[in-house]
């Protein structure tokens, strides 16, 4: 049996003003830290040597990880991939979730943010926060960088990558992944075999290490979240 573990990153400062994130690199509150250290005791508390680190290229996650290895001791060196970034929330990006509610109704941006198929309005690459104008992304190959995504767009990427990249290592390997919120959900319904309506109401907690235990058919055979107080519903456990 081999791990693996999926945190979210701690608490982001647009999290706190409640604004729609994606792929702006915005990095953690005094909270979000604070949580990123809970996580790395909760996973220390488990004693599972962890043989291989992912992150996203953004610096919330990065944070997290580098946060979750000090605790841990474990000064090993980690992967970036720009593939389990954070879901593109097009024209969306930078907006307040709770203005939005009030000018478009609660039900459209509750479907903008957990629907499958449906996108935002793409974000112009004018914007300073286009991806195309933010430092971290510019090694990423431009036919990469999206203007928007669907939950089922950025299920793709981060599957793809999970596939060629991360199952294979878990035969013989515990690996701990920081991500964010879709990423993970994204993960999740392609671990658990999750249909497209219960994709929607899989909520993700920052900074709460969700452990799997896996076989070598990489079949879940356990699952929890670690902060038993801040556990969300898996659905499927």
């Amino acid at each position: 049996m081999n791990y693996l573990i999926l945190v979210r990153h701690g608490q982001s400062k647009w999290n706190l003003e409640k604004r729609f994130t994606g792929w702006v690199d915005v990095d953690l509150t005094e909270n979000g830290k604070l949580e990123a250290e809970k996580a790395g005791h909760l996973i220390k508390k488990e004693n599972i040597s962890i043989d291989q680190y992912y992150s996203s290229l953004q610096l919330r996650s990065n944070n997290t990880l580098k946060i979750i290895q000090k605790v841990l001791n474990d000064k090993k060196d980690f992967v970036k991939a720009w593939q389990i970034n954070e879901r593109h929330y097009g024209a969306l990006t930078g907006l307040n979730k709770i203005e939005m509610s009030d000018k478009i109704g609660k039900d459209k941006v509750y479907e903008f943010r957990r629907s499958w198929e449906i996108k935002p309005d793409p974000l112009s690459k004018e914007s300073p926060y286009h991806p195309i104008n933010i430092d971290a992304y510019k090694d990423v190959p431009k036919e990469n960088i999206p203007d928007t995504e669907s939950l089922k767009d950025t299920y793709e990427r981060v599957i793809k990558f999970y596939n060629d990249e991360i199952k294979n290592q878990l035969k013989n390997k515990n690996i701990l992944i920081s991500a964010h919120g879709n990423s993970i959900r994204a993960l999740c319904k392609y671990l658990f075999k999750l249909d497209n309506g219960q994709i929607s109401k899989l909520e993700i907690p920052t900074g709460n290490p969700l452990m799997m235990k896996l076989n070598s058919k990489h079949e879940i055979k356990s699952c929890m979240y670690l902060d038993k107080e801040r556990a969300r519903d898996l659905l499927v456990f």
